[in-house]
């Protein structure tokens, strides 16, 4: 339900939440901290940008930033600005009983993507990175 294109805009916007506490982050910096092609973040942002999540600054100390804080940026804001809406633009009054455990799973996605935040995600990501790891 969710591609590998809005996990890697989320794990972007996470990059950049880390990164930008002083400022714009030249977009290198984000694809090199997540091992991302330039180009693919190139387009991600760029869609970001439009939908009003990210702001850009041209010049030598450019990059991209939050247009808004972290915390208010959901993932569900970011997987329909990069996927396109979860559910159907106009869902059916009255689904065939087959269709309904799909629909209950996709709502049941859209309500916890609205919940988690890319600040959430973020502060996840140091928690899991600093964490011991132990190998059997």
């Amino acid at each position: 339900m969710v591609s590998d294109k809005s996990r890697a805009a989320a794990e972007a916007l996470c990059e950049l939440a880390r990164r930008g506490g002083q400022g714009p982050v030249p977009i290198q910096e984000v694809a090199s901290g997540r091992d991302l092609p330039l180009h693919f973040l190139e387009q991600l942002f760029g869609s970001l940008r439009r939908a009003g999540i990210l702001q850009s600054q041209r010049g030598v100390k450019g990059g991209y930033s939050f247009a808004r804080p972290p915390s208010e940026v959901t993932l569900l804001e970011v997987v329909e600005t990069v996927d396109g809406r979860l559910g159907p633009a106009a869902p059916d009054p009255d689904p065939p009983g087959c269709m309904l455990p799909w629909i209950t799973a996709r709502d049941a996605l859209a309500s916890h993507l609205a919940e988690v935040t890319i600040a959430d995600v973020q502060e996840l990501d140091e928690r899991v990175k600093d964490a011991p790891m132990f190998h059997i």
